[in-house]
């Protein structure tokens, strides 16, 4: 149901919300509930209007834009930070691992604490994490390599409390189509920031002559996005949306949220599907800049990088395509999504599979004609790059309509620990080390070292093939665990309109969420 008013929040005082459970060792969804105690109050709370809606949600896209654009800065200057710290390929992936694998390991605690206590606070406290650690990291010295992987790590943490609740926040602003739009909106700057980040880092390279300043850019942007969420941002009730502003309440232990999850299987599918394009990103998105360098001194075009600054062309290109593809794609899905939804409920993951499937073929080509044409190369990068931003804005939507509201939170880190963990945490590294390995028989060869990492890149195909499969099998299930959901969410309106025949409503209670099926 989309809201044609203004969406509700609670303030001091309350009025009761939905209630899912009044017990942690009951079943989620159980109707124990009496009907009066489920009914909707006559005093309403205190309304978030549209206009603070919209600015909460320009809010989070300026900080997910920054969020990416820290993500992908170094990237951009990769070469300059191998040259400058004298480092092989392998060491090189480790400052992006680092920091994905502290990203991983704590986004289940925020997710934990996002469903259960204030999340506006929760993400202020990540960003002065974020916005210091990766401030710092910007004055390492050339002699303190693991102080710069230290402190990547650290700036991880301050992120993973940003994108695992922000998502959820608009899912609690907005409902319906126009949540799909806000969604869409939001994950558009995942590829806008990365792009962005490969050209201010390597724009901030070369004007100063100093790659450390790269990693000052968006500490100091970062600021501003920090001030405006404290004061422009509110901590609307969880459920909003779907329920008038009334927020929906739940009683459940951590347990039993991870158990829920785990019987989801549009969730789970959807899941792996997010790993295999969290590999599959993460690892072109760090790679493919140095990678078409070395295809450029293959080729002749430019010399090799012995001294700071090294040439950032390729970081420039890359960065312009992936901002592009991001919003085309992102938008070219949203519209294919609202499009089809209605008429094929299994749609979005279908979406999903195509996209990724159709990308394999442009990644074998990009390995492949690198060598002879750089032009050539950047068309099925275009390409390539296009099928898989097709992705980001409807697997995001995906979740938010087969969770539950008071599960979102958990649901969001959980998803963000396991693709990182299984996808973006080891695949630069792992690429980094088939390199090493490959090039390893002829260490002083120029062309060797495009030629294994060439090699090591042809692991990326496969992955993207197995998850173009995990997002088909997704399609089996979603039908009927979204129906579930609202089932679930609107109950309320059933139970009003049915009083006078509780018992059937009863039974359809207990029929949608033992079976997951259809009110």
């Amino acid at each position: 149901m989309e809201l044609n008013g203004s969406v509700e929040a609670p303030k001091e005082n309350p009025a009761p919300r939905r209630s899912l459970s009044t017990s942690p060792g009951l079943q989620y969804g159980a109707l124990v509930n009496s009907v009066t105690s489920l009914t909707t109050p006559e005093s309403q709370n205190p309304p978030i209007s549209n206009r603070q809606a919209y600015v909460t949600m320009a809010v989070l896209c300026y900080i997910n834009l920054l969020n990416y654009m820290e993500r992908y800065t170094i990237a951009g200057v990769l070469l300059n930070i191998q040259t400058f710290f004298k480092i092989r390929d392998s060491t090189a992936a480790l400052l992006q691992t680092v920091f994905i694998c502290s990203f991983l390991l704590l986004a289940p605690l925020f997710g934990y604490l996002g469903d259960r206590y204030n999340r506006k606070f929760i993400m202020i406290g990540g960003l002065c994490v974020w916005l210091l650690t990766a401030a710092a990291s910007s004055f390492v010295t050339e002699s303190y390599f693991w102080l710069l992987a230290l402190l990547r790590g650290l700036v991880g943490i301050g992120e993973a409390s940003y994108s695992t609740i922000a998502p959820t926040i608009i899912g609690d602003l907005f409902t319906g189509g126009k949540r799909s739009i806000m969604i869409c909106i939001f994950y558009i700057f995942i590829p806008v920031g990365s792009g962005l980040g490969y050209i201010a880092g390597a724009g901030s390279a070369y004007l100063t002559g100093d790659w450390h300043w790269a990693l000052r850019i968006t500490p100091i942007m970062g600021v501003i996005g920090l001030i405006m969420m404290i004061f422009l941002c509110p901590n609307p009730a969880r459920g909003a949306a779907e329920t008038n502003g009334e927020g929906v309440v739940a009683q459940s232990s951590y347990l039993e949220d991870i158990k829920y999850l785990l019987k989801n299987k549009s969730y789970v599918w959807s899941s792996l599907g997010v790993t295999a394009l969290a590999f599959l990103t993460g690892a072109l998105a760090f790679w493919v800049p140095t990678f078409l360098s070395r295809a450029r001194v293959t080729q002749g075009l430019h010399q090799p990088c012995t001294n700071e600054p090294c040439d950032s062309t390729d970081s420039y290109i890359f960065g312009a395509v992936t901002v592009a593809t991001g919003i085309l794609g992102g938008a070219v899905g949203t519209t294919l999504s609202r499009t089809f939804r209605d008429k094929v409920p299994y749609a979005d993951p279908l979406i999903c599979g195509v996209g990724m499937l159709g990308s394999v073929p442009c990644i074998f080509i990009i390995i492949f004609v690198a060598a002879s044409s750089i032009p050539a190369t950047y068309v099925f990068i275009f390409c390539g790059e296009l099928l898989l931003s097709l992705n980001w804005a409807v697997m995001a939507d995906i979740l938010l309509y087969v969770v539950v509201p008071t599960r979102r939170a958990t649901a969001e880190a959980l998803q963000i620990s396991f693709a990182h963990l299984l996808g973006d945490a080891g695949s630069p590294y792992l690429i980094g080390v088939i390199s090493d390995a490959v090039s390893s028989s002829k260490p002083d060869d120029l062309n060797w070292s495009f030629h294994s990492l060439k090699v090591s890149l042809l692991v990326c195909p496969f992955i993207g093939i197995l998850g173009g499969a995990f997002f088909l099998f997704t399609t089996k299930y979603i039908t009927e665990d979204s129906k579930a959901v609202l089932c679930l969410i609107e109950g309320n309106e059933v139970l009003n309109a049915h009083l006078s025949h509780l018992t059937p409503c009863f039974f359809c209670f207990v029929f949608c969420f033992k079976a997951n099926a259809v009110c």
